[in-house]
Formats: structure tokens, sequence, C-alpha cells
């Protein structure tokens, strides 16, 4: 029996290597995003699009109904929709601050309560929610960016221990640097914000270094195959940690105190 996947942000980056990964492996792959124009390449590969919003409740539950109509079942979900808005915190508009979350961590967590009820039927699935290597550190003007992560691991490391009373795995995926558009949002959107603001100094320093990150960062096809391994995996691992810097920067938080390793950050800005 083939595997049924439905991944969302699936229009560039991680998402779309993943849904092209995932269907060479044999799965059936839904791919969702806003932005169907921008999958027409994954159709004609065979991946089946889903037009969704992860803030719009009514085109989520469309899009899951859809699925299980047509496979009657779901077996992983991967929540991988995200954006980082960069910008000092006194800079950021609450409006933005909560779309922020809106789209990382409820969107996130509404998809995962659509599906929970076939999986627990099932009694089997896996959900995978793509998170951060920064969702274990905080960095000047990614305080929002970094609240969602953060949450993202807290609601899973939960969900864990909930679900496996029903032989539901959740995996939480770290990516690194990544060559996406993700970094230039994320600085276009810093600067947007921050960039005349009492905070522009550092925020040129800042947007200067995400510039340098993307020069050396790694390709999406290095997480799609951590998510593709985490897929076929019988048990597979609650974490897995991949991508440019990713391991190095985890294990220099774990052993730094806060201050040295805030002081090894703010070094990075020059």
């Amino acid at each position: 029996m083939k595997k049924v996947v439905l991944i969302t942000g699936a229009s560039a980056g991680i998402g779309k290597e993943t849904a092209k990964l995932l269907l060479k492996n044999g799965c059936i792959v839904y791919g969702a995003a806003r932005r169907l124009e921008k999958m027409q390449d994954l159709k004609e590969l065979g991946v089946k699009l889903l037009e969704m919003d992860v803030t719009d409740d009514e085109s989520m539950i469309k899009g899951v109904n859809e699925i299980l109509a047509k496979e009657q079942k779901i077996d992983v979900l991967i929540n991988n929709a995200g954006y980082g808005s960069y910008g000092a915190l006194e800079d950021v508009p609450i409006s933005e601050a909560k779309y922020q979350f809106e789209v990382n961590i409820f969107g996130l967590a509404r998809l995962t309560q659509l599906v929970l009820p076939q999986m627990r039927k099932q009694n089997s699935g896996k959900i995978i929610n793509v998170s951060s290597m920064g969702s274990k550190f905080g960095e000047p003007h990614g305080a929002w960016y970094h609240a969602t992560k953060y949450a993202v691991e807290g609601l899973s490391d939960s969900l864990r221990m909930e679900l496996k009373q029903f032989g539901i795995d959740v995996i939480i995926i770290q990516p690194g640097a990544i060559l996406t558009e993700w970094n230039k949002i994320a600085r276009d959107n810093m600067m947007k914000i921050s960039g005349n603001t009492a905070y522009k100094n550092l925020v040129q320093k800042h947007v200067k270094m995400f510039e340098n990150a993307d020069e050396r960062g790694s390709k999406p096809i290095v997480i799609a195959e951590i998510i593709a391994k985490a897929v076929a995996a019988e048990k597979p691992k609650t974490r897995y940690v991949a991508g440019e810097g990713a391991k190095i920067i985890l294990f220099l938080r774990r052993i730094l105190s806060d201050r040295i390793f805030d002081k090894l950050l703010l070094s990075q800005m020059k």
C-alpha cells in the first residue's frame, strides 16, 4: 500500500523538493500551497495539488476532505509551511507578529487537528513538523520568528506523548541554513521594518550576516532527504538535524552559557 502524504508549503524550497522525492519513492503526494501556479511542475510529475492557506480554516478542511474522499486515508502530514518576518521587537506591528503565529504555529496545529481523527482510526500515522535550528536559540531582530519555532517544539514534544497510545509518531525536523526564498524574505522584512530605526546599525550588520549565510547554505534536497528518511523509518527519531551550521550551532548552544552564546552570535554581525 502506497503511503498517502500531505505536505504544506509545497510551492518552493524544502516543500517542493520533498514532494518530488517522496513521489519518486512511491508515495501518493498531495502538495498544498496558496500559489497553485508555482506547483505546475509538480503536477506534471504526478503530485496532486491542493490550493490551501494555513490561515484559512475552510481551505484546510476542504483539502483534508478531498484527500480522504479519494484515498480513504492520510499516512503522513508534513507541516512545512512557514516564513520568517524579522525586525526589532519594538518596531514590529503586533498584527504582523500575530500573522506569523497564525502561519507558523496555529495553522500547523489546526491542520494536525484535522488529520488526527483518521490517523487514530487507522491506528497509525506520522506528523512531521518542520521547525528550525532557531527553535533552540534566539537572535536579535528575530524575536517573533524564534518564538514561533520554540512553540513548534513545545507543541510537538507534548503531542508526541498524547499520540503514542494511537501508534502515531510526531517528528521534528531542525534545518540549518538552507538555500530557499526564506532568507531573502527575512532580511527584506528586517530592513523594511527596522532598517531606519534606532536599531539600524545592528540590523545592517545582521542583514550582511544573512547574505553571507545564503551563499554557503545547503540545498533544500538535504532536508528533503531527511524528511524522506523519517517517512520511511519504522521507528523514526523524534528529531532530525540537518543543513549548513545546524549541528555545530545546536552543540554550542547546549554547552555554552547564555552570555557566551550571545557574545558568539553577536560577533558574527560585523
